[in-house]
């Protein structure tokens, strides 16, 4: 496993079949939260209330067994102990459906829409590595946008059960800045890889 020398002791790698185990470890029997198994923003409400828990389990695991990749994992020592789902807007419908969360504009994206982090592990920065390790693998499949809908907790204390979309000031750390706010606590946050320095646009990236 190849270690990112910009990530401290993490390392990053796109959920294929071959790691669904250790995706399956890290969301443990509660599918991360709720029975959820980050296939919220992937179906109709309808759907994910009847398919919540096992039912969501198959169908992500459906996703990555026809080779989609819906998401990146951090791990450490071996262990995967973060996610961050991202894959082009277009597969993510509930989006589409938000008020708060319409498209800006007609440019195509990418989207980070969920965060899940080890208990053990959090508050150590594992967000932030893991929203950088998405930006790279969007850059590496050609995107030019990254778009996020974090929640702007304007400095106040949240419970992490809430902050599945991550926090404002994650992306901030990152380079995202807001491009909409139609919610007090909800901005539209971008990325644009076009400008990137060429050195960080040739990165390895390892599966």
């Amino acid at each position: 496993m190849a270690r990112d020398p910009g990530s401290g002791s993490f390392t990053y790698h796109i959920l294929t079949q071959e790691r669904w185990d250790d995706f399956e470890r890290l969301f443990g029997p509660r599918g991360a939260c709720g029975g959820c198994w980050c296939m919220w923003w992937r179906v109709q409400a309808k759907e994910f209330e009847r398919n919540k828990g096992e039912g969501n389990r198959r169908a992500m695991r459906k996703l990555v067994a026809r080779g989609t990749v819906p998401g990146i994992l951090a791990y450490h020592g071996g262990e995967a102990v973060g996610w961050c789902s991202v894959a082009p807007r277009a597969d993510f419908p509930r989006l589409e459906r938000s008020r708060i969360l319409a498209p800006v504009d007609e440019r195509p994206v990418w989207s980070i829409v969920c965060l899940f982090v080890a208990k053990q592990w959090r508050r150590r920065g594992v967000s932030e590595g893991l929203v950088e390790a998405a930006v790279r693998y969007v850059r590496k499949t050609g995107g030019r946008i990254v778009e996020a809908y974090p929640v702007d907790t304007d400095g106040k204390a949240m419970p992490d059960a809430f902050a599945f979309h991550g926090l404002a000031s994650t992306f901030v750390k990152v380079g995202f800045t807001e491009a909409a706010r139609r919610s007090k606590t909800r901005p539209i946050m971008r990325k644009r890889l076009g400008t990137e320095r060429k050195k960080r646009q040739t990165k390895r990236w390892d599966r």
